[in-house]
């Protein structure tokens, strides 16, 4: 119980920070960071107590202590000392390497709590690269650093851990897990869920319908892929168990659905938000390059889900079951959600920073929740679900700050010694300057470097090593670092480490081989988009109305040809002919020619047609 009440008390004081710094801006640079990460890496420990309900807890609860101490220590440090450290560039000391040294310890334990072992791994292996790369030999060679220049870097500046991807956790980050939390809270959960019932539920494949649009609402808020998962699967996945849908199918679609939800505007897994500082680019300009790849993502598992529907006869949710317009649309259900985005727009508008866009979201959402709920709801609950809010924000912001802590500390690293630069230069080389080569052989090490690491920090990492191959090559920056993001996104679906399918899979009760299977297929022409932005700037919106409808057709007819060559989804009604007929339809669809979607498209459509024909003059 005592530990539920630190829990609790530390939540939301976490929750109230980012509100506070939201509201009245930030502070100075390595204080707000500091600050931040001290805060959440204090919940952290309480959230994930070493030991719990184990007979050496009290050994577990010295060893969280003794970190929690050091982090604090450390925290404390760098605020009192922000004057010195960003005006004299100080020499490190024995104390600043034990400060460092029992930091990155603690953020990397937290790391490993949360997340696993890969995470911890990777920003170990490259604190020790920094270290030791000076004797290994060949290209991977450098001239070597020792503890106090690395202690300078990552501890003693604002490029190691405080730099610019921590600052965006405690800042954007933070404020739009803080509008999402308190948006659910509000009511909007529910919302998302009766809408998705009420949009998907009566077509054929239903049930699996309703779970693609609830988990991609939810996902476009949430942050992690297996958290939706893990939050609306325990809905989705029964229900279509419930309705005969076969279970490693209903654990694909839940799995495949959430992690739509992050490559899907606004938050991206909060991805749009690093991916805008890296860039340098405004945050409007990510979410709408993002916008055709993620309407053509669901669009794809709609249509998947249609042709396996038709050919399986998928039952529909009988309507009893679904909840009427008139609640759906009620003012205190929409009320909160167009509040809350009218007051996020508002302040975009205005040209607001985007964490004060943010903070104008939550005030817009609370006016509304407080007005629509008065007189049904005391004050005493009012206030209990806006706290109920700031708790679970302030829960959800220890995995992303801890994550993006380390991340940044191997991203310091990778800066430091070049190792980027060296392997951008090695996929170079072996791929002789082939636009195409380059991209295989990146999204394929994207794949491997995104598994078992959750959506910002498997982009991190790909951006800072691979995506610099991929612009040296000559693809505009914002194509390549959402060609690098995506696969490092869908590789929480793709075997053997998908992590997503492993949870979908655990609440469906089945084996996650099948299921993982069936996910790759509901999610192909996922693995097809980013190419798709190499092939046509329309994906980007860019180029002009023309090459934006170039783009558009071959999306659209990718959409329609993947599911059917993979579902087994008729067109002339003779498998080895319909076959042959969806690879041309694929070919002409992704040759960049403003004529060849046309025909891909003319070709698809005439196949369909011709089918018809035959088999009504069979009937």
């Amino acid at each position: 119980m005592a530990l539920a009440n630190v829990q609790k008390g530390l939540a939301i004081l976490v929750g109230a920070f980012v509100f506070y710094t939201a509201a009245t801006g930030p502070f100075e640079g390595l204080i707000q960071r500091a600050l931040f990460l001290a805060l959440v890496t204090s919940l952290g420990f309480a959230l994930y107590p070493l030991g719990a309900g184990t007979r050496w807890r009290p050994v577990g609860l010295a060893i969280d202590l003794a970190l929690c101490t050091l982090v604090l220590a450390a925290c404390g440090y760098v605020v009192w000392n922000y004057d010195e450290i960003m005006t004299s560039l100080p020499w490190a000391t024995t104390l600043d390497k034990a400060l460092t040294a029992g930091l990155v310890l603690a953020v990397l334990e937290l790391g490993r709590r949360t997340v696993g072992l890969i995470f911890p791994v990777l920003v170990l292996a490259g604190l020790g690269y920094a270290l030791f790369g000076d004797m290994l030999p060949g290209a991977l060679r450098h001239r070597g650093f020792d503890t106090a220049f690395v202690t300078e870097t990552v501890f003693l500046g604002d490029l190691g851990i405080w730099g610019m991807l921590t600052g965006v956790a405690s800042t954007v980050i933070a404020a739009f897990v803080l509008f999402g939390a308190l948006l659910l809270h509000s009511g909007g959960g529910q919302a998302f869920m009766d809408l998705a019932m009420r949009l998907g539920g009566r077509q054929p494949g239903g049930a699996a319908k309703i779970a693609t649009i609830a988990s991609g609402l939810f996902g476009m808020i949430s942050g992690s892929a297996v958290a939706n998962v893990a939050t609306t699967g325990n809905f989705t996945i029964p229900m279509m168990i419930r309705l005969g849908y076969p279970r490693p199918f209903a654990a694909a679609v839940e799995a495949v659905a959430s992690t739509g939800g992050q490559i899907a505007p606004p938050i991206m897994g909060a991805a749009a938000f690093v991916m805008a500082e890296i860039l340098g680019m405004p945050y409007t300009e990510i979410i709408l390059g993002a916008i055709i790849p993620a309407i053509l993502f669901y669009a794809s598992v709609f249509v998947t889900v249609h042709f396996v529907a038709l050919r399986r006869g998928l039952a529909v949710v009988p309507e009893e079951e679904l909840p009427a317009w008139a609640t759906i649309l009620a003012p205190r259900r929409v009320a909160p959600i167009l509040c809350a985005l009218g007051g996020l727009g508002l302040g975009i508008w205005l040209g607001r920073s985007i964490a004060t866009a943010a903070f104008y979201g939550v005030i817009g959402l609370l006016i509304a929740f407080v007005a629509t709920e008065a007189g049904r709801l005391s004050p005493r609950e009012m206030i209990g679900k806006i706290i109920d809010g700031l708790e679970d924000a302030g829960k959800g912001m220890v995995i992303i700050g801890v994550l993006l802590a380390g991340a940044q500390v191997l991203v310091s690293m990778i800066n430091l010694t070049g190792i980027g630069v060296t392997l951008s230069s090695l996929i170079v080389s072996m791929a002789g300057d082939s636009v195409t080569l380059v991209a295989v052989i990146v999204g394929f090490v994207c794949l491997i470097m995104g598994m078992g690491l959750p959506t910002t920090a498997a982009y991190v990492l790909v951006a800072a090593v691979l995506a610099p191959a991929m612009t040296a090559v000559g693809v505009e920056p914002l194509a390549a670092h959402l060609f690098v993001f995506y696969f490092a996104t869908i590789s929480v679906i793709t075997p053997p480490v998908c992590v997503a399918v492993f949870v979908g899979a655990g609440i469906a009760k089945t084996n996650w081989l099948p299921a993982a299977g069936q996910a790759v297929r509901l999610g192909a022409v996922t693995y097809l988009v980013p190419f798709l932005l190499l092939l046509f700037p329309g994906m980007l919106l860019q180029g002009g109305p023309l090459a934006i409808a170039e783009a558009l057709m071959a999306g659209a007819v990718l959409v329609l040809a993947v599911p059917a060559l993979l579902t087994g989804a008729p067109l002339i009604g003779h498998r080895p002919i319909d076959i042959v007929i969806l690879l041309v339809v694929i070919a002409l669809a992704i040759w960049p020619n403003p004529v060849t979607p046309l025909l891909a498209l003319a070709l698809f459509l005439g196949a369909r047609k011709l089918g018809h024909k035959t088999k009504e003059a069979l009937v």
